[in-house]
């Protein structure tokens, strides 16, 4: 497969770190194809890059500069040779493949969430307890929409057919999502965001493996903070409870990858696309400043 250098992207963080010494990997993959409502999510990696040079990079809770704790290389983003979206997400697969390796943290740009299945089987074949903690306003458990059963619509269908999921923030599923739910018994996986006063979060965690892949769609959060997604909801979950359910999973669990999607930037919004760069630059500071696997 051949990829191509993006010029807009740029580095996150401005880092200039060589390949192989890096810690962490950035990987841009604005694949959009079957966007339901507001079209734009192609422009989310170029977007958030963009925000993070102008990211502080001392961090008041941690009370630490936590970019000198590591490097970061950002990947060229692939390049879509596809003739259907299963041979983009086949060519996805293949181009985390080539990059995935134990001892590089990964974090995947999106772009919607139908790239999500293709990078979590990637990180299986090399973490068969694979798990994913899933960050969302929707279940997105549908078996096909609109004619494919790979859409953003269905990822977390996709994923379930591999590894375990827990869903925390939803509040927004169709009638085939919530019989398929209730079939399966899948509730006690799923933390919705009306109950989010009484989220246990030793219990989130306890219904996941070792080895977590977190998919952070940022419809989780509420459209006050988060208005530029795909699909906005309202009743969202706010910053703070976000960060403790994230900060508790990376000192208790080994967090190997991450993806982060549906950002849709939109002009005069800047704020959604530097929240959801600080977002990225959180989760890289958890990884190399809490883990206990480092």
């Amino acid at each position: 497969m051949n990829t191509r250098l993006i010029g807009t992207f740029g580095s996150f963080l401005s880092d200039k770190e060589d390949y192989n010494k890096a810690d962490v990997f950035i990987i841009p993959i604005g694949y959009e194809e079957s966007t339901s409502y507001i079209p734009g999510t192609k422009f989310g990696p170029s977007a958030i890059i963009e925000a993070s040079h102008y990211l502080e990079f001392y961090d008041i809770e941690l009370d630490c500069d936590v970019s000198e704790k590591f490097g970061i290389y950002t990947l060229p983003e692939p390049e879509f040779t596809k003739s259907s979206i299963a041979e983009a997400m086949q060519q996805i697969k293949d181009y985390i493949s080539l990059h995935a390796q134990k001892d590089k943290f990964m974090i995947v740009l999106g772009g919607e969430h139908s790239i999500t299945p293709p990078i979590v089987s990637a990180w299986k074949g090399i973490y068969p307890d694979l798990s994913v903690l899933h960050f969302d306003a929707h279940s997105d458990m549908r078996d096909f929409y609109e004619g494919t059963k790979f859409s953003h619509a269905c990822p977390m269908r996709r994923c379930r057919e591999m590894c375990p999921v827990v869903q925390v923030g939803i509040r927004s599923m169709g009638p085939e999502e919530a019989s398929y739910i209730k079939e399966k018994d899948l509730n006690k996986y799923i933390f919705y965001a009306k109950d989010m006063d009484s989220w246990d979060i030793d219990k989130i965690l306890s219904l996941l493996t070792d080895n977590v892949y977190i998919s952070f769609d940022f419809d989780c959060f509420d459209p006050s903070i988060m208005p530029s997604v795909g699909t906005p909801e309202p009743g969202g979950v706010g910053w703070y409870k976000v960060l403790s359910i994230l900060k508790k999973c990376f000192e208790t669990k080994n967090v190997i990858a991450c993806d982060a999607v549906e950002l849709c930037p939109a002009n005069g919004n800047n704020h959604s696309s530097f929240t959801a760069a600080s977002l990225i630059y959180k989760m890289i500071s958890y990884k190399y400043s809490l883990s206990k696997n480092i």
